[in-house]
């Protein structure tokens, strides 16, 4: 199966995929309520698919360990399953995690958009599986320092030297793929979707982001 490429009108961000420092930078992204709305109707939309799912499918496995201080820095992401929102991003797609001193990860996340303008989305990330470190929730909306309407973020599969990862959610509606390199190769691309198709996924959904020839010329 072959990831199909995209139009630049269709190429999205990683939520990758996918917590602002402070309020107000997060209140910058969610610039209106039907963003927030449409986040966490996309959330429910998934977690409705999970609960729906044959019993043999509904528990997607994730990775048996993530060293999160590897784990950290900048990743590009490759390809994706379309999301609105992330509608505005055609190319250019990465995302930076860096460690906070109370532990929790903060996420940056930025694209460009068209017309080479920049686009970024901050927020907060968080381990929720103490035994794998690969089940986490983020959230990009913050109120009076509290990270309100958190997804899942799960790591289900990883190269071995961290080369690249694979972000997906329980409902198998969303999911990222991530490398160090703006690219990877067929054969590496060609692996991870037969992994994703035995863990239930649709690797046909998946469309790759325009890494080639998108740079932002304005912030």
């Amino acid at each position: 199966m072959a990831i199909r490429e995209s139009p630049a009108a269709e190429q999205r961000t990683n939520l990758s995929p996918g917590r602002a420092q402070e309020s107000s930078d997060a209140m910058h992204y969610t610039s209106s309520f039907f963003a927030v709305a449409g986040f966490l109707l996309a959330m429910a939309v998934c977690s409705f698919s999970a609960g729906n799912l044959r019993a043999e499918d509904a528990q997607l496995q994730v990775v048996e360990h993530v060293d999160l201080s590897r784990y950290l820095g900048t990743w590009y992401e490759v390809a994706s399953i379309p999301v609105w929102f992330q509608k505005d991003c055609a190319g250019g797609t990465t995302a930076t995690y860096s460690l906070d001193t109370d532990g929790r990860i903060s996420v940056l996340n930025q694209c460009c958009t068209q017309d080479k303008q920049k686009k970024q989305a901050r927020g907060k990330a968080w381990v929720v599986d103490t035994k794998t470190n690969a089940k986490l929730k983020v959230s990009f909306f913050s109120l009076f320092g509290f990270w309100l309407f958190s997804g899942d973020y799960w790591i289900i599969d990883l190269g071995s030297n961290y080369e690249y990862a694979v972000i997906g959610h329980p409902g198998r509606n969303i999911g990222w793929i991530l490398s160090r390199t703006p690219e990877l190769s067929d054969d590496v691309l060609k692996g991870i979707g037969a992994r994703l198709t035995k863990k239930g996924y649709d690797f046909s959904r998946f469309k790759k982001t325009n890494q080639s020839d998108y740079r932002c010329t304005a912030p």
